[in-house]
């Protein structure tokens, strides 16, 4: 199961997992962290990096004096993960209660309501 990230080290993924190239190199998360209001010291971000490197989130390759970054799990792989743990700590593996929960306490908006009413309906791969 991949470990949990911290605030920081999400932030980094999803600057990485939504780069349109196969390898992310160190100016591109600059630059992206700077974009979204959370600007980074260099040497705090080599840290980070190093951090998701060691628990094998990312790989590093180094090419001349630059890094060249490569994802080794998903964001979906992530996230299913993540949810998963979230659905066995909070409702004992039960979905039907993060649903529950989801539409009684007016959590979701109409249509993202409809939205999983017709998921449900269409079963499992159907969408």
């Amino acid at each position: 199961m991949a470990q949990q990230l911290s605030n920081a080290e999400l932030e980094i993924m999803k600057i990485v997992w939504g780069n349109p190239e196969n390898v992310t190199l160190f100016p591109y998360i600059m630059d992206g962290l700077a974009s979204k209001g959370r600007p980074c010291q260099k040497n705090t971000l080599i840290v980070l990096l190093s951090r998701l490197i060691n628990k094998g989130f990312l790989s590093s390759k180094k090419i001349g004096r630059r890094n060249e970054y490569t994802t080794l799990i998903s964001e979906t792989e992530y996230q299913t993960a993540q949810t998963k743990n979230f659905l066995d700590k909070i409702y004992e593996g039960s979905a039907k209660g993060l649903v529950s929960n989801l539409i009684m306490g007016d959590l979701l908006a109409d249509d993202e309501y409809e939205e999983l009413k017709r998921l449900l309906e269409n079963g499992k791969g159907k969408q």
